[in-house]
């Protein structure tokens, strides 16, 4: 699903919502979480997931075609861990088995 399917989906649910009022919610919510990424906040959406910003370190990568050496910086990446209730949902047969 992509951004303009959200808003879609979200304008048939709410049909006393326009479609570009609906654009702008998904939009200030996307903004938000941005903005609280960016400034290194823990983003939680109960029953959906978390996101985190994590530092990579520096380390001594290898060039795949041949093997070289080659140093790669330290970086600042996005992690997401799925909830609880998402995970149940993406797989039913998990959730049954488990005690």
């Amino acid at each position: 699903m992509i951004r303009s399917d959200l808003v879609l989906r979200l304008a048939a649910q709410n049909p006393h919502l326009r479609e570009r009022d609906c654009e702008k919610l998904v939009g200030a919510i996307l903004d938000r979480i941005a903005d609280a990424l960016v400034a290194g906040d823990r983003v939680e959406i109960r029953g959906f997931g978390s996101f985190t910003v994590k530092e990579q370190r520096a380390r001594l990568g290898r060039n795949p075609r041949n093997g070289v050496p080659v140093a790669v910086p330290a970086k600042t990446v996005l992690a997401f861990k799925a909830g609880k209730e998402m995970r149940g949902r993406v797989n039913p047969k998990a959730r049954a088995t488990t005690p």
